[in-house]
């Protein structure tokens, strides 16, 4: 069995490349833009291309049992339909919450008839190196939505996931819905990096307006989409979904443990 992973040096496509080989796959094919520079495992075939650019696909889907779909919403459709022309016979899609901003990721797999598995993450746990800059100048947060709840999830919780999508039988056809193991407020979470780091964080609460005007120059046009969404989990909190333990056998990271692993990105 050969499996494509796209996006194979992104941030999650990496990890399930990883993932595979622990879990002890063969024939695994990752895509990338710059093979020279992918320093990727021995044993991994390395293939030129980017899922943004369909024409660079072709020779990376031949043979391709099974894929990993990294989410490119302008090109994704076309992707899609290459896989199934390709031979294709199941497509682990990343998306976010149905009917959302990435929900064309799911009607593109859907259409393109190949069975499929979508995976549903919500936040990601490295959002919050957001706050880096701030907590690497002093101990004051400026942000928005201190209440807001939800609960992030890490990329190695993701990957594990989509490892076990391609290699086991019985998820074609499901949705899986992704967390973290527990429910925090963006406030809680500035405290737990302040832990991790062992100093007292304070967290100041922005207007909605200067909240997007702080997160344009990190995010640019999905500013606005991000604190919009920020604006409804502080009405409507996100509940923590065992997914990933009952998938993956092991309990999800913990943000506590996250802020733990990654304290280097919040010291000067």
């Amino acid at each position: 069995m050969r499996i494509l992973v796209t996006g194979a040096t992104g941030n999650v496509g990496r990890l399930v490349v990883d993932e595979l080989l622990a879990l002890g796959a063969t024939g695994v094919r990752a895509l990338t833009v710059n093979p020279g520079k992918a320093a990727l495992p021995s044993g991994v075939e390395v293939a030129r291309g980017f899922v943004g650019r369909p024409s660079t696909l072709a020779p990376a889907l031949e043979g391709v049992d099974r894929m990993y779909l990294a989410p490119v919403i302008e090109t994704n459709a076309e992707v899609c339909r290459m896989a199934a022309a390709a031979g294709v016979r199941r497509i682990v899609d990343l998306a976010g919450a149905k009917g959302d901003h990435w929900q064309a990721i799911e009607d593109g797999v859907e259409a393109c008839g190949v069975p499929y598995v979508h995976l549903e993450p919500g936040e990601f746990m490295p959002n919050a190196g957001l706050w880096a800059p701030q907590i690497r100048a002093g101990d004051v947060v400026r942000d928005g939505y201190g209440s807001a709840v939800n609960a992030p999830i890490a990329l190695e919780d993701i990957a594990a996931v989509a490892a076990r999508c391609l290699l086991e039988d019985g998820h074609e056809g499901r949705s899986y819905e992704l967390t973290g193991p527990e429910p925090l407020t963006r406030r809680r979470r500035v405290e737990l990096i302040g832990e991790a780091l062992g100093r007292q964080l304070t967290y100041v609460d922005l207007p909605h307006d200067e909240f997007v005007r702080q997160l344009e120059q990190p995010m640019g046009e999905y500013a606005a989409w991000y604190a919009d969404g920020m604006r409804q989990l502080a009405a409507n909190p996100q509940r923590a979904v065992p997914t990933v333990a009952e998938l993956t056998g092991r309990r999800a990271t913990t943000f506590a443990q996250w802020a733990r692993d990654h304290r280097k990105l919040f010291v000067p």
